[in-house]
């Protein structure tokens, strides 16, 4: 659903540049690749899980009205429809590194 005041792209530039900036190096672990990670953008706050749902519910209950970037752990998507997910970062000896 489109938000009131911010555009698609506004949303996506916001959300990419929180998680690159400050989320990215505290989440991706060996132990969370794959996962789905929830973003408030307004407060930086994040709730990670199997489940997009669930993660994204647990962030709502914090904040409801909150707007919401949605990401996979160590990918460039969060599905693919028709194709394959490309990795972000590769394990080499349990440690998550740069592709």
């Amino acid at each position: 659903m489109p938000h009131p005041t911010l555009s698609s792209e506004e949303i996506a530039q916001r959300g990419e540049s929180l998680h690159e900036e400050h989320i990215r190096v505290h989440v991706e672990t060996a132990a969370n690749i794959g996962k789905i990670i929830a973003i408030n953008l307004s407060t930086g706050d994040y709730e990670i899980d199997h489940d997009l749902l669930a993660a994204c519910h647990r962030l709502k209950a914090k904040q409801p009205d909150t707007v919401t970037w949605i990401q996979r752990i160590g990918y460039d998507a969060v599905y693919a429809i028709g194709g394959t997910l490309t990795r972000t970062a590769k394990l080499i000896s349990g440690t998550v590194v740069e592709l």
